[in-house]
């Protein structure tokens, strides 16, 4: 487990019924929704929350997302997400998301996503502020900043 995947988990959560599908399996929609909400926690811990986007008129955009589904999950399950960083560009991220199961650690699922800063009102990608930047690159393993 790497040095990111030891902080505290992007998400914590149990399964309810509303997230089963005809199959009696979570469904994909679900699985979407924990790997978002884990996005966002992520961010903001380094900087990149609400205040920031208000403050600085940049936000964040998926440019792909990659996901792998390991093991089903049923309603009474109890989850936890930890997000590693890949790789940090002038203006973008790569990241993973590992979602494993809170009982044994097993993982259920992960997903690969890559993300662009960028100005809200130019419409384009733009490079992370040198703070953000350095949080982020701290976590990338084998980086020596």
């Amino acid at each position: 487990m790497s040095a990111e995947a030891q902080a505290d988990p992007t998400y914590v959560g149990t399964v309810y019924p509303r997230d089963v599908d005809h199959m009696g399996h979570v469904n994909v929609a679900s699985y979407t929704c924990m790997f978002d909400s884990a996005t966002w926690v992520f961010f903001d811990r380094h900087g990149l929350g609400r205040i920031y986007f208000d403050g600085s008129g940049c936000g964040m955009a998926a440019l792909s997302q990659t996901t792998t589904y390991r093991k089903e999950l049923f309603a009474g399950d109890t989850v936890v997400m930890h997000t590693d960083i890949l790789e940090v560009r002038e203006k973008t991220i790569r990241f993973r998301h590992t979602l494993r199961l809170a009982s044994d650690g097993e993982v259920v699922a992960t997903s690969e996503l890559l993300g662009a800063h960028f100005d809200r009102s130019l419409h384009r990608a733009v490079p992370f502020p040198p703070q953000i930047a350095a949080s982020l690159r701290r976590h990338v393993p084998g980086d020596g900043e």
